[in-house]
Formats: structure tokens, sequence, C-alpha cells
């Protein structure tokens, strides 16, 4: 669970966000009764919000918050582990499960069933991001070069995504419009951020004077959010990057760390946070 996990060296915390185009946001922690650990990682326009959390005895189930505040466990049928990154507005959601043979991508649709995922030639395939249309993003691994970024399409063609010159490329999400952010390893096994539009070009996303810049999710507006650190081995802080350019740095007073993972049309945020207490998914809702 080589990515998964590096994903989740991303657990963190968020609370005094001031944007350029909100001034403050409603928080509300996101906390699955009995669970040692949640988090939250993907929202979609209606506001359902999908996740994971651990149970008592250090299992990982994936679930679906409603926008009542109900939930729904998710577990993929014979997997040991389920874990939910991705919704979109049709409530398809994506995620990994650990079962037999070692790591797959799911799609759960909206009946409740589920589709297995795995990139033809793959050792690994784990599904991070969904879009409006049920085109697929996320990463394989193969016994060759390593860790690639994958496009899955409707029509079930799955196209490679590589960053020229990089040693290892994951695409984290996927808008309406078929943009997709993910983040590259170069020679130096730095890791920078990416942006591939739909003509094909990539723009490299580096937050200023961070050594480390992770995108995690894309709207359908081209806000982008995730994660960065300012010192190799430091903690995780979350961004929000707007349409213009612009970076918003997360922080929460006091907090270990902080991630952003997911933002739905009117700008709320999905993420995680750490406190003394562990982890918790928080939902940031613009206009406090």
């Amino acid at each position: 669970m080589k990515r998964l996990f590096c994903a989740f060296a991303a657990w963190v915390l968020l609370v005094g966000l001031t944007g350029p185009a909100q001034a403050q946001y409603t928080y509300t922690a996101l906390d699955v009764p009995g669970a040692t650990a949640t988090y939250g990682y993907g929202i979609n326009d209606a506001g359902q919000i999908v996740g994971i959390y651990r149970d008592d005895v250090g299992i990982y189930h994936g679930i679906l918050w409603d926008v009542d505040g109900s939930y729904t466990t998710l577990d993929v049928p014979g997997a040991i582990q389920t874990f939910a990154f991705g919704i979109n507005n049709a409530g398809q959601i994506v995620g990994v499960n650990d079962g037999a043979g070692g790591n797959h991508g799911f799609l759960r649709d909206v009946d409740g069933s589920y589709t297995t995922l795995d990139v033809p030639g793959a050792i690994e395939t784990e599904a991070y991001g969904i879009n409006a249309s049920g085109q697929i993003v996320g990463e394989y691994v193969d016994v060759g070069f390593g860790g690639h970024g994958f496009l899955l399409d409707v029509d079930g063609t799955y196209t490679t995504i590589d960053v020229p010159g990089a040693t290892d490329s994951l695409a984290q999400g996927v808008n309406a419009s078929g943009q997709i952010v993910g983040v590259y390893f170069d020679m130096d096994a730095t890791a920078h951020g990416f942006l591939l539009d739909v003509a094909g070009s990539y723009t490299t996303l580096d937050v200023p004077g961070a050594v480390l810049t992770w995108p995690l999710g894309i709207n359908d507006a081209g806000q982008i959010v995730g994660m960065y650190r300012n010192d190799p081995a430091g903690a995780n802080h979350a961004f929000v990057r707007d349409v213009d350019g612009s970076y918003t740095m997360l922080d929460v007073p006091g907090a270990y760390q902080t991630v952003a993972y997911g933002i739905d049309a009117s700008g709320q945020i999905v993420g995680v946070y750490v406190d003394a207490g562990g982890g918790h998914g928080f939902l940031a809702t613009p206009g406090g």
C-alpha cells in the first residue's frame, strides 16, 4: 500500500482558514461514533462526503456521510479493508481495497454494487477521483517503471499519465471539464504538483517556498486543494490554489498537521486533522 499510505502521511487539520474569496469558514468535525480515527477525503456538490474510519481492532472501513448527517459504512465484499477516496455528483464512489492479490481500485455505483478496477498488467491499482461523467483517475504500479497515473474513461479505456521527466506520477483528482491534478517526483525524489489540461499540457504546481507540494483535489471551477511542506521532515500544511494561481495556506493554531483533500463547487473543503485525541475528518463551509 505504498501510495495509499503516502497519502496518509498527509493526516492533519484545518481551522483558521482565510482566503481572498471567503473570509470565514464554519467547521464541522466528522467523527464516526466508536471509531479510533476518522478521515474525510471527498465531497460532491450535493454535500455528500466520503472517507474512512478505523475500528477498535485497527481495520479501516469506507464511509459515506449524507447531507442529513447520517452515514453508511462501505466495505467491498471479500476485502480486508476499504478506503473511499472520491465521490461525484451522481453519488458514484471510488477508492481502494486491499483484498486478494494486493491493492485494487473499486467503483461503487449508486445502486450499491461494486466493480473492481485493475489496470491491465498492473500489480497494484488505486482509484482516487471521479468526475460527473464517470471518468476515474488514480495510480497503478507495474514491474518496470514503477508508479504511473491513469485516466479510466467511460468507455473502459485506460490512459497512462506520466509527467515528462518524472520518476513517478500519481493522478489524484479530475473535474467535469477533464482537468486532472496530481503529483510527480523528480530525479531528486522531490514531490511537485501538476495540473494536466484537456489539451494535454502540464503545469507544475509548487507552493511558494515549499519543498514538497501535493495536490489532492480539484473542483469544477478549477480550484485546487492539497498539502505542502516547508521542510522535508516537517509538518504538513494545507493549501487552496485559486484559478488565478494564488495560494491560501491553511493551518490550525496548535495543530500537529493540516491537509485538505476535496473541494466542491461552493468552496466547501473536506479533509483531516490530527490533535492530541487522534485523527478527525472535517468539513469547512465558507461564510462562517
